[in-house]
């Protein structure tokens, strides 16, 4: 199986628009997050799309390169890491937002959202550093 650097850059295109969106909303500050819930639900949305679009493009890599196959979302991040594809902080990194997404996914009712906040400040630079990776990796490989 080929590298298909079209589907990866969709995925990234997906990425880059949904951290625009969620820059735009901390820009704004947190006391206006709390009390809004369209920039809530944009939040959400916008973090699981840029999580499940890290996952597609890992699995997608994992696939192609004919590693081990994952066990879960946690594990994609592993497997690249264990191939030396990803230093260990931010493997760990990652595999935090996979478990991240499985509490947006399963658990959205009791998301707290100075968390989800906290998480949007601080947190998607990981997915930024990953996306300069998978670029890199696109021109080289």
């Amino acid at each position: 199986m080929e590298l298909d650097k079209e589907l990866i850059q969709l995925r990234i295109d997906v990425i880059e628009r949904d951290l625009a969106e969620i820059n735009k909303i901390v820009e704004e500050g947190y006391e206006n997050f709390k009390t809004n819930f369209r920039n809530e639900l944009a939040s959400k949305q916008a973090l699981l799309e840029s999580i499940e679009a890290c996952i597609d493009i890992s699995n997608h890599i994992i696939a192609t390169q004919g590693f081990r196959r994952p066990t879960d979302y946690k594990d994609v991040f592993v497997i690249l890491e264990e191939n030396g594809f990803l230093e260990r902080n931010l493997s760990g990194k990652l595999q935090e937002m996979a478990k991240f997404r499985n509490l947006l996914v399963h658990r959205y009712a009791e998301m707290d959202k100075e968390r989800l906040f906290r998480i949007m400040k601080a947190d998607i630079d990981d997915i930024k550093v990953f996306v300069e990776k998978i670029l890199r990796y696109m021109s080289i490989g």
